[in-house]
């Protein structure tokens, strides 16, 4: 679960400022730190259906955000896809 604390963490690492809650960035950083958190509760929980559904809606999100950021921003995709460690394909 996040915590306020580490989400302000994620934004002053990832945002432009310390209010930059809405740059892509940071909304794939906070996505892919909800993703941790509930693949390790899945692998606790292995028949809970529901949040799998919700695991597999935020993978999605983060997909059309990486997507968009790899349009926009080549340099910033590779920087955060290297950065929070996700495959780029």
């Amino acid at each position: 679960m996040l915590t306020k604390e580490h989400k302000v963490e994620i934004v002053n690492k990832f945002g432009k400022n310390n209010s930059d809650t809405g740059s892509t960035e940071v909304q794939v950083a906070l996505l892919t730190e909800r993703i941790k958190s509930l693949t390790d509760h899945l692998r606790l929980q292995p028949k809970d259906f529901s949040s799998r559904r919700g695991l597999l809606k935020l993978v999605g999100q983060r997909r059309n955000f990486m997507r968009y950021l790899k349009n926009r921003n080549k340099d910033s995709f590779l920087a955060v896809s290297k950065q929070l460690e996700i495959r780029v394909r």
